[in-house]
C-alpha cells in the first residue's frame, strides 16, 4: 500500500502558503461516520493550526460517498467565494461490485468537477479493503488522510489564486 511507510499527518506548516486568506468547504459523507468524522476533524484541525478562522470553513454533510459529487457541485454553485473544497468519504470493500461502482463514480465525478476549472476539489475518500485500514488512515497508526487533504487544499487554493 502507498501509505504503509508514510505517516499521513506529517507536514511542514512553514512551507505552506498563507492559509488564512482563503475560504474552505468540507463536504462530508455520513456513511461510515466514525471514519469520516475522524477525517473531517483532521482536516478542520489542520486548517485551524494553519491560521484559518472557523468562520472561513463551511461544512455540508451528505448521506454517502456517492453523494459527495453532487454536494461539492452544489457548494461550488451556492458559495462561489469558497476557494477550495475537500470531499471526505469512506468506501470499504464488500462482497459485491458495489464498491467498484461507488469508487469509480466518486473519483470520476470529482475529476470532472476539477476539470470544470471553477473550484478545486480535493479527493479525501478512503477506499479500503477493510474497516481497520480505514481506522489506520483516519487517525490511527498511519495518521490522518484529512490532514493530508487540508494541506493539499491550502496549496490548491493558493494555486487557484495565483492563476486567476
Amino acid at each position: 500500500m502507498a501509505t504503509i511507510h508514510k505517516h499521513l499527518s506529517s507536514y511542514d506548516a512553514s512551507s505552506l502558503p498563507d492559509a488564512a486568506k482563503f475560504r474552505y468547504g468540507l463536504v462530508v459523507s455520513q456513511w461510515n461516520e466514525d471514519i469520516t468524522e475522524g477525517l473531517a476533524q483532521g482536516a478542520f484541525t489542520t486548517l485551524a493550526e494553519c491560521g484559518v478562522p472557523s468562520e472561513q470553513i463551511t461544512r455540508w454533510n451528505v448521506p454517502g460517498s456517492f453523494e459527495l459529487v453532487y454536494g461539492c457541485q452544489r457548494m461550488i454553485a451556492k458559495h462561489p467565494e469558497i476557494d477550495v473544497i475537500i470531499a471526505i468519504g469512506n468506501v470499504i470493500q464488500g462482497e459485491t461490485k458495489h464498491f467498484d461502482y461507488v469508487c469509480q463514480g466518486v473519483s470520476q465525478g470529482i475529476k470532472d468537477l476539477n476539470l470544470m476549472g471553477i473550484t478545486p476539489v480535493i479527493f479525501c475518500v478512503l477506499t479500503d479493503n477493510n474497516k481497520q485500514q480505514s481506522r489506520d488512515r483516519s487517525g490511527g497508526k498511519h495518521g490522518n488522510k484529512g490532514v493530508e487533504a487540508a494541506v493539499a487544499a491550502v496549496e490548491m487554493a493558493a494555486l487557484r489564486s495565483a492563476t486567476q
